[in-house]
């Protein structure tokens, strides 16, 4: 689905990433972990369109995405979800959720985005509870969800998560994390950034280890898990009981 090759990309002359390869197959969940500063949400970033490339190729869906800009990107079915949730906070839940089917709105029409809110509701049945209410009210897990949702609305191929758990007590990181799994379950594709590295590679197929702009380990979730370098560097431990 996803296929990254040789990537190099910044900011002006400061080269962030470097010969990125990766690839993220269909219905997986693949983990990205890695400290702050390794560039993480440069990735993300690159890949959605907000940061173009230098040198390498970024294939999602057999189509060359290097060179498009975010809004055909979208439309082509991969979303960000980005760090911070980013809600539109004078505006309500369902608002924010209704501007986030643009793309299906176009597609299919407007029932269809209703349709889909219906759906966002039934997976976060707080959203439905807080529909009226102004997103910028919200709780922070409350937000997240928003903004979960929100990507969602245009019923992507690929759904990528920039830090879904930053700042968020741990009955909340639990249950973002159910419902990351239950997208795969529904038969979403997950590209998963995070800095908890032991619950991101406890529900991922593999991951990768980034480390200032490369990547240095890469493998099935479980062997990232019993990898003593990674348990050292970003488990705390260095032996997972």
């Amino acid at each position: 689905m996803l296929k990254i090759r040789n990537l190099d990309a910044g900011y002006g002359k400061l080269r962030v990433l470097k010969n990125i390869s990766l690839h993220v197959d269909a219905g997986e969940i693949v983990t990205m972990i890695g400290a702050n500063g390794a560039g993480k949400t440069t990735l993300l970033s690159t890949i959605i369109g907000l940061v173009h490339p230098s040198t390498g190729s970024i294939e999602f869906m057999n189509r060359d995405c290097a060179p498009l800009a975010s809004r055909h990107i979208i439309a082509a079915g991969c979303v960000l979800v980005p760090e911070g949730r980013q809600v539109f906070a004078p505006m309500s839940v369902e608002e924010n959720l209704i501007l986030g089917g643009y793309v299906l709105q176009k597609k299919e029409g407007k029932a269809a985005v209703y349709r889909e809110l219906k759906h966002q509701y039934d997976l976060f049945p707080v959203l439905r509870e807080r529909r009226n209410q102004l997103a910028g009210t919200l709780s922070g897990g409350e937000q997240q969800m928003l903004a979960m949702g929100r990507a969602l609305m245009s019923r992507p191929r690929l759904v990528m998560m920039d830090e879904p758990s930053t700042g968020l007590a741990p009955l909340v990181v639990r249950d973002i994390f159910k419902v990351i799994v239950r997208l795969r379950e529904e038969g979403n594709t997950v590209l998963l950034v995070e800095q908890n590295a032991k619950a991101a590679l406890s529900i991922a197929d593999r991951g990768y280890v980034l480390e200032t702009g490369r990547i240095i380990v890469q493998g099935p979730a479980d062997d990232l898990l019993a990898n003593q370098d990674v348990q050292r560097a970003y488990l705390g431990r260095e032996k997972i009981e």
